[in-house]
């Protein structure tokens, strides 16, 4: 018995695509019936009234006026397994035309010999019943193909978390699939538990319960289709699920939809972004709009992951223009393609330039006249810049003193400068180089009433590592799964703090239009994440098990490297703004005449080939600057020797 239905599943499953004559014929014989359908019915089951009112002669014009109008709508093109609304139209057309055709033999016949060929009553009873009839026998070829289709093929259980309209819709979806099937719902809403929604039962999302309904439905997939879900909501959601080895998948927002329908390969694996992003922070867009619509804008590192993101958001405020900066040539050219292509109304003024060459940026300034920075360009790689000092000094600090010199002396309104978390208690030469660009534009900032200049004002944002950046960590662990592993974490206890670079942007955007001058903005970045963590989430979301398919090796902390990261150090406090999620950080403020001074001798040490007089000093004026696995740490032990041969240059 078993054989022989496996033989008709395949028989079945292997057949191909009817001929068009078969599908004609069959359609001539639907209308021949219905045409004696009408017969019987008008005719009570008399068979000798039949007979006497030209039934052999209906059957013929039926025959004639149906594949004629079959062939003129071409209603047997269609194949039948994949019928479709498109079909029904077709059908509707045919019983139409053929209604028209049969009424018009009848009327000519009734005008030649005063009588009807065909009682209409059986002409419209044989147009219902063909239709009805054309139309079913198609979705019952499409059912059996669909139900035996499924039936072979090996289906994933789908648990469905939210049951509103999305929810349905992707029911809907899966349903319609040959390769997945709806097992159930899961909830928050107490008052929808245990009810039953489209067929389907709705279970509680709690841990243990979801645990179990895994278990009781061998689920093998999760899909979340909840806007805006909470992040430690869907974080707990992925846990659970990477626990019992069930993969979660997420619907994209109904904006996003092609043509405005769900597709099941829209429906997109759940990635590491999703799961690092903190509800988004509601920032004050009217002064944001009114600091920017119709200023000329300069941004500085403008082809870079945040520079080219402040591009984006910039210009949908209307500005006069902007201007970017950037020494990357081909990056520069695709951010400016982007805006062009875009259809925005900003002109943009691309530059190829280096922030360390003053005459340069000065013919910038003198041909645009910008009246608000933002300045992004900055050497930011701790290893790199660990054992590349000069070029720390010299980009970080010597040119951001360079583009602040020029905001004064070229009238430009306000400065906002990026920093770094890493600038707080530095372990490295990049994050104490940020943070003496930092001191430098701050006591500016708190010098130029007293030096009789324009007052242009300076602000300063800091941020942790932005998702995505390039050559951040996120990039770097995609590219060692893509190549098979292992991936590289430097220590199993290592955090950072995460968030994502439109999240960055806006928060500088704010900082620009709420600051005076002065200020060292931070923002609540939320809780810190662990490396390791990361790692694994991001070796099961690929489809593999850490450990043994992916490796994951611990290299030790890099040169410069720390294991946790601050917002403050230990000395610092911080003020409230209007905004919830944005402090500013009170910090220790130094003279403007002593900072200069510092700055200049790192002019004058840029070109030595002593690093560690460059570093020293760079101690000397950042005192909580402590060396981390670095070759700079002597320089903690014999800060005073190296300090007064610095004083004699």
């Amino acid at each position: 018995m078993a054989g022989k239905r496996n033989f008709f599943v395949d028989t079945i499953y292997k057949l191909k695509i009817l001929p068009r004559w078969i599908i004609i014929f069959i359609d001539l014989a639907i209308l021949l019936v219905s045409t004696a359908i009408g017969y019987l019915l008008r005719f009570s089951f008399v068979f000798e009234d039949i007979l006497a009112n030209n039934f052999v002669a209906a059957l013929g014009i039926q025959f004639g006026c149906g594949l004629f109008s079959i062939m003129v709508t071409n209603s047997y093109r269609g194949i039948i397994r994949y019928t479709g609304v498109q079909d029904g139209v077709r059908i509707f057309y045919v019983v139409i035309l053929n209604l028209v055709l049969v009424s018009s033999v009848n009327l000519i016949y009734y005008y030649n010999v005063q009588h009807n060929l065909i009682p209409y009553s059986v002409i419209f009873i044989s147009f219902l019943a063909s239709f009805l009839f054309l139309f079913n026998y198609r979705l019952l070829v499409k059912y059996v193909f669909s139900y035996y289709k499924r039936r072979m093929t090996t289906r994933s259980n789908v648990l469905i978390f939210g049951t509103g309209h999305t929810g349905i819709i992707t029911k809907h979806v899966i349903d319609s699939s040959a390769s997945a099937k709806v097992v159930g719902f899961v909830e928050h809403n107490d008052n929808m538990i245990g009810k039953v929604l489209d067929g389907t039962r709705i279970f509680r999302a709690s841990q243990r319960e979801l645990e179990d309904v895994i278990n009781q439905f061998s689920v093998d997939e999760l899909i979340i289709t909840v806007k805006n879900l909470p992040p430690e909501r869907k974080n707990e959601l992925v846990d659970i699920c990477m626990r019992n080895q069930v993969k979660v998948r997420v619907v994209p927002p109904a904006d996003r939809w092609v043509k405005g329908e769900l597709s099941i390969n829209q429906i997109k694996n759940i990635n590491i972004e999703d799961l690092l992003e903190r509800e988004a922070i509601q920032l004050n867009n009217i002064n944001i709009a009114n600091q920017i619509r119709g200023k000329r804008i300069c941004i500085t590192g403008a082809a870079g992951s945040i520079g080219s993101e402040l591009v984006r958001q910039v210009i949908r405020y209307d500005p006069a223009f902007v201007v970017l900066i950037d020494q990357a040539e081909s990056a520069l050219f695709e951010i400016e393609r982007e805006i062009l292509i875009s259809g925005q109304r900003a002109r943009v003024f691309p530059y190829v330039a280096d922030i360390t060459n003053r005459a340069r940026i000065a013919s910038i300034f003198n041909a645009h006249k910008p009246e608000i920075i933002y300045h992004a360009a900055a050497y930011k790689h701790v290893p790199m810049m660990e054992s590349n000092p000069s070029e720390a000094i010299s980009c970080n600090i010597l040119g951001t003193k360079i583009l602040a010199d020029l905001a004064v002396e070229y009238k430009v309104r306000k400065f906002v400068m990026i920093s770094t978390d890493k600038a707080v208690n530095p372990t490295n030469v990049m994050g104490c180089s940020k943070r003496i660009a930092e001191i430098y534009v701050q006591s500016l900032n708190n010098a130029l009433p007293e030096l009789g200049l324009f007052q242009t004002s300076f602000v300063t944002t800091r941020f942790g590592n932005v998702l995505g950046s390039n050559g951040s960590v996120i990039p770097v662990f995609k590219k060692q799964i893509e190549q098979g592993g292992p991936i590289t974490v430097t220590h199993p206890e290592i955090t950072r703090y995460f968030m994502t670079i439109p999240e960055a942007c806006q928060l500088v955007l704010e900082a620009g239009a709420m600051g005076k001058g002065g200020e060292i903005f931070i923002f609540d970045m939320g809780e810190s994440v662990r490396i390791l963590d990361l790692a694994k989430k991001m070796i099961w979301l690929s489809g593999y098990e850490p450990g043994k398919d992916i490796e994951i090796v611990f290299t030790g902390l890099r040169e410069g490297e720390k294991l946790y990261e601050e917002l403050l150090n230990n000395a610092e406090d911080t003020l409230p703004t209007h905004h919830e999620k944005i402090m500013i950080a009170r910090v220790r403020e130094y003279r403007y005449e002593e900072v200069n001074r510092y700055v200049e001798l790192f002019n004058d040490l840029v070109n030595d080939k002593n690093e560690l007089k460059m570093v020293a000093l760079m101690k000397e004026l950042v005192p909580e600057y402590k060396s981390n696995y670095s070759r700079y740490e002597i320089l903690d032990k014999e800060k005073n020797v190296v300090t007064d041969e610095i004083v004699d240059l």
